[in-house]
């Protein structure tokens, strides 16, 4: 049976009317801490809910809680750095608060299956996992040479590869388990921020995208299918039992230490001054930043088809020719640092080579100076470096004309190397510092919001905390822009 549903307004109504009842005249009082989540949810309006999980409910059975009151909870719960349901269940008993902030009366509050059924709700699909439970088992992949170094891929070919399928695949968008979960995010969350202007211009927007690892356990849980073992075969390749199927073994290059969990890729709008998330996406842990970014790049694309992405950051781990030609089609300038293992001067017409960032070095080796970009042209021109006041005062010129030698370098020659926009320009510098977003994205979730603490078993249970703990930064920065103070209203006669 479908929910009784209410407004936003009614339940600021109701919250008013509840706290009035209990933290008005008696032994409860409400702490300091307490007014910041207040605010907090007297902001989030929550009620477009039912309407996006309308096509979960039946016309028969019992009456189900408001969704609205069950996500509000659940976000509470993330709000109060509580990772467990069954303990989350027990605060919600023992404080009237947190019952009446979730939307309910403190005397009926809903209990562990609930809160399971809800997330069910949530997830599109009967399985937990987006794979079979038997496979073989993993293997770990290469580390770092270096300290602090990201697993390089496998294959250099596979970045190459997927790009050729992504220009071939249709532009349909296929269906994926939390397709419910992120238009809740989008719809609720992402677009109400946009309104506000946190997430910079839609229409030229800027995106900084990274992986970071997510460790699920201290390793691989798994169950034999074979006798192997009995015949004295200790390491044999036959199918497993996985208790984490989506979980493999990775490389976490921060801690230098191989780790079981997933590889979380998350794209933040770069111009946001609270870092705020707009796409996030598990993988296996083995998977490579490059190849994990290309495939939330196009889904990203289908996904919010109404916004204009501009420019995309990233660092040295996505520096490959065939992203930055994947970026070039769609009209997008990628900003890639250049990866250290490939640094060094090039060859460039004749007698001229490239220093490490594509500028022309002269015969004196001398990096010559840029003279701006032809757009029209696709090309950046370079003069000489001795010419002062118009005239050459290099000992041994390598052009006869006053002006002095001319290098011109073009970016269909090399996307790399010759960007439109120069990689020791201030230009460049100014837009690609903001890349940093997606790092401290990540350390709220995986630090303030103490997201490797739960101890979930399956990609589904996993997925819902990611985007619970995105949809609180979206929160935290609604309560930061706002200057509302109920403290002095809320509780007065």
């Amino acid at each position: 049976m479908f929910p009784i549903l209410r407004s936003h307004r009614d339940y600021q109504s109701f919250v008013a009317e509840q706290l009035k009842t209990h933290y008005t005249g008696g032994i409860l009082r409400i702490q300091p801490p307490d007014w910041n989540l207040i605010e907090k949810f007297w902001l989030t309006d929550l009620s477009k809910t039912a309407t996006i999980l309308s096509n979960t409910f039946s016309k028969q059975g019992p009456r189900p809680y408001d969704p609205a009151n069950m996500l509000r909870s659940v976000l509470l719960m993330l709000q109060t750095r509580e990772s467990s349901v069954t303990e989350w269940v027990t605060q919600l008993r023992r404080i009237p608060l947190y019952a009446i902030l979730s939307g309910f009366i403190p005397t009926q509050t809903p209990g562990v299956g609930t809160f399971y059924a809800f997330f069910d709700r949530l997830w599109a699909s009967d399985k937990p996992n987006f794979s079979s439970k038997k496979k073989r088992k993993p293997k770990k992949i290469k580390k770092g040479k270096k300290k602090g170094e990201k697993a390089p891929t496998t294959s250099p070919s596979k970045v190459a590869n997927l790009v050729k399928a992504l220009d071939l695949r249709s532009s349909g968008l296929k269906f994926r388990f939390f397709d419910r979960l992120y238009a809740l995010f989008k719809e609720v969350f992402v677009l109400r921020s946009s309104q506000l202007g946190l997430l910079g211009d839609v229409n030229n927007l800027c995106l900084a995208g990274d992986g970071t690892p997510v460790r699920t356990s201290a390793y691989p849980r798994s169950k034999r299918t074979c006798d192997c073992r009995k015949k004295g075969i200790h390491n044999c390749d036959c199918l497993r039992i996985y208790s984490q199927p989506d979980c493999n073994i990775g490389w976490d290059s921060s801690r230098e230490c191989y780790y079981h969990g997933y590889h979380l890729y998350v794209y933040t709008a770069a111009e946001s001054f609270y870092d705020l998330p707009v796409y996030p996406r598990l993988y296996m842990a083995s998977r490579h930043d490059s190849i994990s970014m290309l495939l939330s790049a196009e889904e990203l694309q289908l996904r919010c088809p109404e916004w204009v992405v501009s420019r995309v950051l990233l660092d040295a781990a996505h520096d490959a020719m065939p992203i930055y030609h994947y970026f070039n089609k769609r009209k997008v300038v990628a900003l890639i640092d250049l990866n250290k293992r490939r640094l060094g001067q090039t060859k460039y017409k004749d007698d001229f080579s490239l220093s490490q960032s594509g500028i022309p070095i002269c015969n004196q080796g001398l990096e010559m100076k840029d003279n701006g970009y032809d757009h029209s042209r696709g090309r950046r021109k370079y003069r000489c470096p001795l010419i002062k006041k118009g005239v050459v005062t290099c000992d041994f010129p390598c052009s006869t004309s006053p002006y002095g030698r001319c290098i011109y370098t073009y970016t269909e020659e090399n996307l790399r190397l010759f960007p439109p926009i120069a990689r020791n320009s201030n230009e460049w510098k100014n837009a690609y510092k903001r890349r940093t977003t997606v790092e401290r994205s990540n350390k709220r979730e995986k630090v303030d919001y103490m997201l490797e603490a739960a101890r979930h078993r399956s990609t589904k249970m996993w997925t819902i905390r990611i985007y619970g703990i995105m949809m609180c930064q979206h929160m935290d920065a609604w309560f930061k822009e706002s200057d509302l103070k109920l403290k002095s209203t809320l509780l007065t006669a």
